[in-house]
C-alpha cells in the first residue's frame, strides 16, 4: 500500500486529489495539509511513503518543506503538484529533493500512474520543459562525479536522463533489469544522488546530457 500525505492550500484541490486516489485500491491518502509549516510534524507522526506538495503556498512553499523533509534520515518521496510545467519554483523543488512533478490538471489515471512511478522509484517524472531549465541552471562543465562513472554507467545514466524505466533500459542495452538495476545504484553512489531523479538533474546541469529532448 502506498500511503500519501496531500500537501495543498486549496481544499477543493485536496479534495480532488483524494477522490482520485481512493480509487486506486493500493493507495492510502493518510493525512492532507494546507501550509508547507504543517508538513514535518505530519510526516512525523503519519509516516507516509509519499507527499504529494503543491509548490506555491503561503506560508512555507513547497520547495522550503521539501528541503525540510530530505534533512530527515528516512525521507518520503515527493511529488510535486503545479499548474505550470515549466516553473522553476518546480524545478527548485525538484533540486531540493522531489522525485518528480505532476500537473493539476492530469487526468485522474494520469495522477495514479504517476503515484505509482515515484513510490517504485525506477523511472522518471518530469518532461522537456524541466530538462531546459536544468540545462540553464549548469555550468556546462563535466562534474568530476560523472567522470568516475564507467562507460556502461554513463550509458546507463543518459537511458536514465530520457525518462526510460529499468525494464527499458534493460531491452535497449540487452540485459537482465537485475544488472539495471545494479548499474543505476552504482551511478546513485558515484553521484551521491538520492534517487534517479537527483542523477538526472547533475546529468542536465553539467553537460553530460543536452537539454534539447530526444
Amino acid at each position: 500500500m502506498i500511503t500519501v500525505l496531500l500537501v495543498d492550500d486549496e481544499p477543493l484541490v485536496r479534495s480532488g486529489l483524494r477522490a482520485v486516489l481512493a480509487g486506486a485500491g493500493d493507495i492510502e491518502v493518510v493525512g492532507e495539509a494546507a501550509d508547507g509549516a504543517e508538513v514535518p510534524g505530519l510526516v512525523a507522526r503519519l509516516h507516509p511513503s509519499m507527499v504529494l506538495m503543491d509548490v506555491r503556498m503561503p506560508g512555507i512553499d513547497g520547495i522550503s518543506a521539501t528541503r525540510q523533509l530530505m534533512a530527515a534520515a528516512e525521507p518520503p518521496r515527493v511529488l510535486v503538484v503545479t499548474t505550470f510545467e515549466n516553473d522553476e519554483y518546480v524545478y527548485a523543488a525538484l533540486r531540493a529533493g522531489a522525485s518528480g512533478f505532476l500537473l493539476k490538471r492530469a487526468r485522474p489515471e494520469e495522477i495514479v500512474q504517476a503515484v505509482r512511478t515515484v513510490a517504485a522509484g525506477d523511472s522518471l517524472l518530469f518532461p522537456a520543459a524541466i530538462r531546459s531549465l536544468a540545462h540553464s541552471f549548469g555550468d556546462g562543465e563535466e562534474a568530476a562525479s560523472i567522470k568516475r562513472l564507467s562507460g556502461r554507467e554513463r550509458e546507463v545514466l543518459r537511458l536514465m536522463a530520457r525518462g526510460m524505466s529499468n525494464a527499458e533500459i534493460a531491452g535497449e542495452l540487452f540485459v537482465a533489469v537485475e544488472t539495471v538495476k545494479t548499474h543505476v545504484g552504482s551511478v546513485l553512489g558515484k553521484l551521491g544522488a538520492r534517487d534517479r531523479t537527483q542523477a538526472v538533474i547533475r546529468a542536465y546541469e553539467s553537460g553530460f546530457v543536452a537539454s534539447s529532448p530526444h
